[in-house]
């Protein structure tokens, strides 16, 4: 069996790598190798931010999550994300598309000034090569269950492919791969949905549930409180995100973008539903066997055919490598632009390119050494998250529809916001011994400020300017 996985595994990357290499040509300036021409039309809208959103997080945690809680696994993953792209279709889309520039950086200069911008820079690159490295060792330890190769060795596998890929094809190579692999993992997820709902159902799940005295399994607004939390961290942070604008900015046209994300709301809230009751269905498998590993991986391994099996393997590595090459490509953009134009402003066309290409191994390269450092980083992904939600969501909103230039309302706002989220991650690190509340009870704290801080800066610019 671990033979045909290789196989399996070996096929699939041969196709990806296929793809890069025929569109390796294509690529001759910035907005080429990253917006991918901005022709994008909306069928690769929306398979490519379906695929980039589900990755290793989605698969494997979003399962285990339904298999423990139920129904209000929902909230946590499945809400958010809907949520999220309503509010870009609806009210963000077009505003984003018609502002003149490249990269979020871009924007946070014109409104907040060159100092702000550099702060915001160094977050979106730290940020996507943290989101990167957790899948990447998601990929590592899910290879290592099947292939029998030492952690480090898959990593360096599932690692290399998408780098080869990304480094060549650019952003039209992610989101053409990023189509396929939305297809195998729409087939693997469904498919595997079939066939517990064969096995099991969902009136011995509730007397099993009943049994293990979890009396909240069907409740859908269990630990509400929380959950609302949750829902309001992602979905400020995903709304701020440089991977939904980018796909926002490659559309070929303003109602190819919003039919994109209509599309992509429809099929988040059906398949994270459909991730919800596989991990219900689930709960049978496990009731009477301790849990090894992943539920994911222990059903593709025990529990289904070799045909099943094959298809979610190859669509479980697929979620990996979409999310793992989106945040690769992005953070790309923001370390090319936002780095590179910047030292060298002259350079373009195939120069521009070739940064943009020792960018992505460079982002990569720094995700992969975080992954084979920290083999278990969600504490500090959910740092990111939190950063991104309390540090930029307020002057990123703001900056879209103000036009006015508000350096101090965007830095206060940026530094309060983003250094409360690391005063308290140093908090859990116990470097700092002070009783802050924990994620996701933190983050109005963290909005307050950010809000505070905005609006004092807002305050005293304009006190100066009719001072003057």
């Amino acid at each position: 069996m671990r033979l045909g996985f290789f196989f399996y595994l070996l096929g699939y990357f041969v196709l990806l790598l296929l793809v890069s290499f025929v569109f390796s040509k294509r690529m001759k300036n910035l907005e080429d190798f990253f917006f991918a021409s901005r022709r994008l039309p909306a069928l690769l809208v929306f398979f490519s931010l379906c695929a980039s959103w589900f990755g290793a997080a989605t698969i494997l945690v979003s399962t285990d999550q339904a298999l423990d809680s139920g129904l209000s696994s929902f909230w946590v993953m499945g809400a958010p994300a809907v949520i999220t792209v309503l509010l870009l279709a609806f009210f963000l889309a077009c505003p984003i598309r018609h502002l003149p520039i490249v990269s979020l950086p871009d924007l946070v200069e014109m409104r907040y000034g060159r100092a702000v911008r550099h702060l915001a820079s160094l977050l979106i690159v730290w940020y996507m090569a943290v989101l990167a490295a957790s899948q990447m060792v998601a990929i590592g330890q899910f290879l290592k269950s099947f292939l029998a190769l030492p952690y480090i060795w898959c990593l360096v596998l599932g690692t290399g492919v998408v780098l080869v890929y990304s480094v060549f094809g650019g952003f039209l190579s992610v989101a053409l791969t990023d189509a396929l692999q939305f297809i195998l993992l729409v087939s693997g997820v469904v498919g595997l949905f079939f066939f517990l709902l064969g096995s099991s159902s969902l009136g011995e799940v509730s007397l099993l549930a009943s049994e293990l005295e979890k009396a909240h399994y069907f409740n859908f607004f269990y630990d509400l409180k929380r959950n609302l939390l949750i829902v309001l961290s992602f979905t400020l942070a995903w709304t701020i995100s440089p991977i939904a604008w980018q796909r926002i900015q490659a559309a070929r046209t303003d109602r190819g973008a919003r039919q994109g994300l209509f599309a992509s709301s429809a099929a988040f809230f059906l398949l994270y539903w459909i991730l919800v009751l596989i991990g219900m269905l689930s709960l049978p498998l496990f009731f009477s066997q301790k849990q090894e590993g992943p539920l994911l991986s222990v059903v593709i391994a025990s529990q289904t055919g070799a045909f099943l099996s094959a298809v979610l393997f190859v669509a479980v590595v697929a979620a990996v490598m979409s999310t793992m090459d989106t945040a690769i490509n992005t953070g790309a953009l923001s370390l090319t632009r936002d780095v590179y134009q910047q030292i060298f402003p002259s350079r373009q066309g195939k120069e521009v390119v070739l940064a943009g290409r020792f960018s992505t191994l460079l982002v990569g390269g720094a995700a992969f050494l975080i992954a084979t450092r920290f083999q278990n980083i969600l504490k500090t992904l959910g740092l990111a998250s939190e950063i991104m939600a309390e540090g930029l969501f307020i002057p990123g909103i703001a900056m879209v529809f103000l036009r006015k230039r508000l350096p101090l309302a965007g830095f206060l706002s940026l530094f309060l916001g983003g250094g409360f989220s690391v005063v308290r991650f140093l908090c859990e690190l116990d470097l700092l011994p002070l009783s802050w509340p924990s994620w996701p009870y933190s983050v109005p704290y963290g909005l307050g400020l950010s809000l505070a801080g905005f609006l004092a800066g807002f305050a005293v610019e304009r006190y100066l300017k009719k001072g003057k």
